[in-house]
């Protein structure tokens, strides 16, 4: 093999491994980001479960949902169920992030003779689905116990002391079953969602990190790091992307995961009632919270990632 050759092969090489994260690496940073979302994004997220899960005519819109949870419970009413995703987003968004890297590379391995080694946007989003796929393995039972620890209160007595007694009671009524309900609406909403999310977050890292030179074998080289404001405007918006698809499934899933047991035989039983009682926009529920959550949340979650990432590259 002639030294271009080798030069040629090389430089590819450096390009797909640029592409990737170390594993470790990726699972630690995805940690890092999902505690970051929690403690900015978590009020929001209540706000929205709440609008989503209440009989018609509870609330006037989220700000009555805020304005009637610190009446009734202070300030620490709007960090209702946040051990939880504390404890469950946090190993979620490791996995999730390991599992969009482990994405990037099952796409170089079904493409062994692509011309490129730069991976498409498209790409990139098939690499963010697979991702779903085991986050959702600890998203489905966090989630479960979440919505049901946001929304005791709104009615009547709290039901449950805590997320453990979540658990055991969930166990109790209907075993195992009952603590992973809503597992699949849990993945038909981050399946898409998690597609979008990278493929956004990536594309606009490629747009604001301005332009990053060619490698020997002509393919464009790594973008230079992006700044900080950059990080969180990609960021942001790769949140409000999301969000703005996994709306109508996350609506039918905190709808499922909250009703009481035989309420809905499954995720499409559980759509088709809610459509026939409130109709179709009854699956937009909470939007705006969502929406207003998504950025601050999703910034802090890459911001936590990035500088996580660095942390960790220069001590290893």
């Amino acid at each position: 093999m002639s030294d271009d050759a080798s030069e040629i092969e090389a430089a590819s090489a450096k390009s797909q491994q640029q592409q990737t994260v170390d594993p470790i690496k990726s699972f630690l940073s995805g940690g890092f980001g999902g505690v970051s979302c929690v403690l900015v994004g978590h009020p929001f997220d209540l706000t929205k479960t709440r609008l989503q899960t209440a009989a018609p005519g509870t609330y006037t819109g989220a700000a009555d949902v805020v304005r009637k949870t610190i009446a009734q419970d202070g300030i620490r009413g709007m960090y209702r169920g946040i051990t939880p995703p504390l404890f469950g987003v946090t190993p979620i968004f490791a996995i999730s992030f390991w599992g969009y890297d482990v994405g990037k590379r099952l796409v170089y391995a079904a493409t062994p003779n692509r011309t490129s080694q730069t991976l498409s946007i498209g790409e990139l989003a098939v690499a963010g689905a697979i991702s779903a796929v085991p986050a959702t393995l600890v998203a489905g039972p966090a989630e479960r116990v979440k919505v049901l620890l946001q929304v005791q209160g709104q009615s009547g007595e709290a039901a449950y002391k805590g997320p453990v007694d979540v658990v055991r009671k969930l166990y109790a009524e209907g075993g195992m079953r009952s603590i992973f309900r809503g597992t699949f609406a849990t993945l038909a909403r981050d399946g898409p969602g998690s597609a979008v999310y990278f493929a956004t977050y990536e594309l606009l890292k490629r747009k604001l990190s301005g332009s990053p030179g060619t490698l020997p074998n002509g393919e464009p080289a790594p973008a230079p790091p992006m700044s900080l404001p950059a990080v969180i405007l990609a960021g942001g918006s790769a949140g409000v992307a999301m969000w703005s698809v996994a709306i109508p499934p996350d609506t039918i899933k905190s709808r499922l995961q909250s009703a009481p047991q035989g309420t809905y035989s499954g995720f499409l039983d559980c759509a088709r009632k809610l459509i026939a009682a409130d109709g179709i926009t009854a699956l937009w529920k909470g939007f705006g919270p969502a929406m207003a959550r998504a950025f601050p949340a999703n910034a802090a979650t890459f911001l936590g990632v990035e500088l996580s990432l660095k942390m960790m590259d220069k001590a290893w």
